[in-house]
């Protein structure tokens, strides 16, 4: 497929490159800077443009992967004059209705994964969740979707919704309590590093349990001194302080209750 990418950032990187991997051709990548779209087309191909008038007029799909607090801004102006070509959008929080009065066939294309431009991934393992307003928009995303990844599923809006506010949990919280993991063990002249081998195995066991049997720690069966003992460890720090009693305390209902 001819493909015109709208966004130069991390998702659109990776996207490009492997969907350029997969056979198809990047025919324009548009960014807010010239800057970003000459650095991404330079390595997969297409023009690079910086304002949307002189986004091609014609294409097979058009992937708008931009962030979500610039999307009601950007797709009337990428669609305008392309009605009838097919649109779809990357954010998992946003819904398809975006598109509604402008373009007549689009949809969402949702790869459900953290994206950075330093570290490449591999989309054959990632879930891609998809959404179309109309069959020729579905062909189009579902033939996208299938050329990277054998895991696509389609997902309306209202139930997106729930998917991503899960993935915040699973992914960008987990992560915040990584940093403050290691603001901790900085405090203290230790290295994060220490804390890798337990990540991993974390992670590794929730392959083969629910979250709710992997749980372990002082807070699953409530181990007031210890808990006791790490409060006052953070009097110095309220808000870190306060989470981890909350945590604690969330932890033990939900031990209760399995």
């Amino acid at each position: 497929m001819q493909i015109v990418l709208i966004g130069a950032g991390r998702l659109a990187t990776n996207l490009g490159h492997t969907l350029l991997g997969a056979g198809h051709e990047i025919v324009c990548v548009n960014s807010r800077t010239m800057k970003s779209a000459k650095a991404l087309a330079d390595r997969i191909g297409g023009i690079p443009v910086d304002r949307a008038e002189d986004v091609p007029m014609e294409a097979d799909a058009y992937i708008i992967a931009v962030k979500d607090s610039v999307l009601a801004d950007v797709i009337p102006a990428v669609v305008k004059g392309r009605e009838h070509q097919v649109f779809m959008h990357t954010a998992g929080s946003m819904p398809m209705s975006m598109f509604q009065g402008m373009a007549r066939h689009y949809g969402v294309f949702y790869p459900m994964q953290s994206f950075s431009k330093e570290r490449p991934v591999d989309f054959a393992e990632i879930p891609t969740f998809i959404e179309a307003n109309d069959e020729k928009a579905m062909e189009v995303i579902r033939r996208l979707a299938e050329s990277i990844t054998e895991r696509v599923y389609e997902l309306s809006s209202d139930d997106r919704q729930y998917l991503h506010l899960a993935a915040v949990f699973a992914c960008n919280f987990v992560n915040h309590c990584y940093a403050m993991a290691a603001e901790v063990l900085e405090q203290h002249g230790m290295d994060f590093s220490v804390m890798l081998p337990l990540i991993d195995e974390t992670a590794r066991k929730v392959h083969q349990l629910h979250p709710l049997d992997a749980q372990t720690g002082p807070a699953v069966r409530y181990d007031e001194n210890v808990i006791r003992h790490q409060v006052q460890l953070l009097q110095n720090q309220p808000f870190m302080k306060d989470l981890y009693e909350r945590l604690s305390l969330n932890i033990h209902r939900k031990a209760k209750n399995v």
